[in-house]
């Protein structure tokens, strides 16, 4: 069957039906069905065509034009879509109207705070644009690379999303996992949480450098697609404490490799417990570590199954949220100000993930949706072990029109069981978002943080 034809038969049936077993081992695609990307399909895979309500536009691959106030290495993006206006609002009144193009967290939210919470939409912007090698290298992917070890391990794939034509969950995750977010930037951010009684409070301050080698000419071949450093610069208590994160495309044999380290011991430790479900202190413990971006690590502990595709509104193209405004405007009791939060119809891609029965982790099922156009992992929602609806986390994407990268780290997240909510990596009050030129590699090992460290 067409590709095409495909995707439609997916969005006339129930997710139910629509649910795949994963096979031991996931083949790249034919020549014959890359055919379609460029055609039906943009490189990257999503449907190039709008849906048939005219809600979501055809993709045109138009990087959005930079406003006339963006200055060009200042880190602050103005909104290219300033002068869109709010189509309409999804409240607890109408809530189910638009159940069906709703997260489950969504939803809850809008039940839970009925006079105080909504949904703003504007018109859809398709606005993730990519380089042209990025493009080039992902069409010549999407027949040569394949996964391994029940989808659990990437085999190469350099400078380009893995799989366009994705034919299992596992596929989806590494596109998301891999995504492509410029070859590295440098950040200041903050932290924060508002806790059940509406109290706002800092929790962390750091400067961080991230790198996608998986994306870097240099490091081709290097085993490693991503990598962060953290010097934590407040509170007092954790001021200089430094954070090494890489993460290596051979989960089972490498996996994560992270180290500490701590200025009042003044040495650098091992860091295994930096995974999974360990609680993440820069969020209060609201979140787990596997929480962060959404998802990120290891495919292991979880079976992975595609839903398919459906049309959901999400987040996106919040550059209102992530560049100009400050906490003081952000941070209302109970959840974020819904002004300063844009949401947009979009086709998602869904994928279960149902914890293994040997396994251990405090989310016995989670539920990801990750746009088509960009392979980001938008959304979450997360379950305990009796089934409750038990966190969510929203990625706020922007399309950085001046180097063509998703930038998409701001996350919010909500616990339903404590009322908590957290605003994590948000830097517009300190700089905003900078693309930088690869730090020298011996920046990268773990003697390096106690040489940086604080004595």
């Amino acid at each position: 069957m067409h590709y095409r034809n495909a995707l439609r038969l997916m969005a006339c049936t129930t997710l139910s039906t629509l649910a795949v077993a994963v096979p031991l081992a996931n083949a790249a695609v034919s020549v014959e069905e890359a055919q379609a990307l460029g055609k039906t399909l943009t490189p990257l895979g999503a449907e190039i065509a709008g849906n048939l309500a005219g809600s979501i536009p055809a993709y045109t691959g138009k990087t959005p034009l930079a406003p006339a106030g963006f200055i060009p290495g200042s880190g602050i993006r103005p909104d290219p879509f300033a002068a869109d206006q709010v189509k309409f609002s999804i409240t607890a009144a109408n809530l189910e109207q638009y159940a069906g193009q709703l997260t489950e967290a969504t939803k809850e939210l809008l039940r839970r705070y009925p006079q105080s919470y909504r949904v703003d939409v504007y018109p859809t912007r398709r606005s993730m644009t990519f380089p042209q090698s990025v493009l080039d290298t992902t069409r010549k992917n999407a027949t040569t690379i394949s996964s391994k070890q029940d989808g659990l391990v990437l085999d190469g794939g350099y400078g380009g999303y893995p799989f366009p034509i994705p034919k299992t969950a596992y596929e989806v995750m590494w596109n998301h996992l891999t995504r492509y977010s410029g070859q590295g930037f440098e950040v200041k951010a903050k932290n924060l949480i508002v806790d059940a009684s509406g109290h706002p409070s800092l929790s962390t301050t750091a400067k961080l450098n991230v790198e996608y080698p998986y994306y870097q000419p240099s490091a081709v071949d290097s085993g490693n697609y991503y990598r962060i450093r953290v010097n934590y610069t407040a509170p007092a208590r954790r001021a200089g404490e430094q954070l090494l994160v890489v993460e290596a495309l051979n989960t089972l044999e490498t996996g994560r490799r992270a180290w500490i380290y701590l200025p009042g011991q003044r040495r650098t430790k091992l860091a295994p417990d930096v995974a999974y479900d360990t609680p993440d202190p820069a969020n209060g413990g609201s979140t787990t570590y596997d929480d962060t971006f959404v998802f990120n690590g290891a495919m292991d502990r979880y079976d992975f199954k595609l839903l398919g595709k459906k049309e959901l509104y999400i987040p996106y193209n919040n550059y209102k949220l992530v560049y100009q405004s400050n906490s003081a405007q952000l941070l209302q009791p109970e959840h974020l100000n819904p002004d300063l939060v844009r949401w947009e119809l979009h086709r998602v891609w869904v994928v279960e993930a149902t914890l293994k029965p040997d396994q251990r982790h405090v989310y016995e099922r989670r539920t990801f949706y990750i746009d088509e156009d960009s392979w980001l992992a938008v959304a979450s929602d997360s379950y305990d072990k009796r089934g409750q609806l038990f966190r969510t986390v929203f990625a706020h994407a922007t399309s950085s029109y001046d180097v063509k990268a998703i930038y998409a780290d701001t996350q919010s997240s909500y616990d339903f069981t404590t009322g908590m909510y957290t605003l994590g990596m948000y830097s517009a009050e300190d700089g905003g978002v900078k693309y930088i030129d690869k730090l020298p590699e011996t920046r990268w090992s773990a003697e390096s943080l106690a040489s940086a460290g604080i004595r």
